[in-house]
């Protein structure tokens, strides 16, 4: 049975999906996990009753592994969940912008950051991840050392932000999908559905566009459409989708069935509604 208390993620207190956690279910534990798989594993096997998982990232893109290891999970996307990136620049107490000399992060945040960085002359150390670089700043103690992090995790660990939303790019929003053991149906007359799917085309001229045709003649809106490859063949790519739509409306059930007839296999991955977020990042006059 389930923690019906609990949301697994990746990472350590205070990462951005521990952000994301709190603020999608205000009401549930956190629970960290050292890896994808074990966030995976914690819902799989009862010690968390959903998983948020970060897929996309508007600035970084993809999110590496993700792709490959969800289909093979067995568990099914539920929710999706948008989070702003708003990157901190954290410090031990008694640091000072003049006192800095170093700054460490994940890859991903120092790149998000480089305006910030480079006007202070800080140099550049790669951490494994952005909760991790504060924890280590704040057990350092050196007023020379500052961490990029969530504001979140300043207050785990104790440091001061010495300035707040230092990321290049206004628009630094992660994507997440929040997965359980089982599914969830919505209904089509509460609000707009969403499909996640993968699926591989046969070996054979054309065979995507043949694929895809049954979306666009079926009038099936595409949001997402990726490849990546797998299991180490360069002639063998995998396909992940989202469109909007549930898979036992008349449109998206013949679209479905189109793709099947062109397709190896086709697996859905979850339905659920779509986030209100999505609207509000729309720019104006883009309806």
């Amino acid at each position: 049975m389930a923690d019906k208390n609990r949301i697994a993620f990746q990472g350590l207190p205070g990462a951005y999906s521990d952000l994301a956690c709190r603020n999608a279910y205000p009401g549930m534990e956190t629970f960290p996990c050292a890896s994808f798989e074990d966030a995976f594993a914690a819902v799989k096997h009862g010690q968390a009753r959903l998983a948020m998982i970060p897929i996309e990232n508007s600035v970084a893109g993809r999110v590496a592994d993700v792709h490959h290891l969800m289909p093979h999970s067995n568990l099914k996307i539920v929710a999706e969940h948008f989070q702003r990136v708003n990157h901190h620049l954290l410090a031990p107490k008694g640091a000072t912008l003049g006192t800095l000399k170093t700054v460490q992060s994940h890859v991903q945040a120092l790149d998000q950051c480089r305006n910030t960085t480079r006007k202070l002359g800080l140099k550049r150390v790669v951490g494994a991840d952005t909760a991790g670089s504060a924890a280590e700043v704040a057990r350092s103690g050196d007023i020379t050392r500052a961490a990029i992090a969530s504001e979140l995790a300043g207050k785990i660990y104790g440091l001061r932000s010495l300035r707040k939303n230092i990321e290049d790019a206004e628009h630094n929003t992660t994507r997440f999908v929040v997965l359980s053991r089982t599914g969830f149906n919505p209904d089509p007359r509460k609000g707009t559905v969403m499909t996640t799917f993968v699926f591989r085309v046969r070996n054979v001229p054309a065979a995507l566009y043949k694929a895809m045709g049954g979306f666009a003649t079926n009038g099936v809106n595409m949001t997402k459409l990726e490849s990546y490859l797998v299991g180490g063949f360069f002639d063998a790519a995998q396909f992940y989708a989202d469109v909007e739509g549930h898979p036992k409306d008349a449109p998206l059930a013949r679209a479905l069935e189109e793709l099947r007839f062109f397709s190896r296999e086709v697996k859905i991955l979850g339905t659920y509604y779509r986030s209100p977020y999505r609207r509000r990042a729309r720019p104006e006059g883009s309806d």
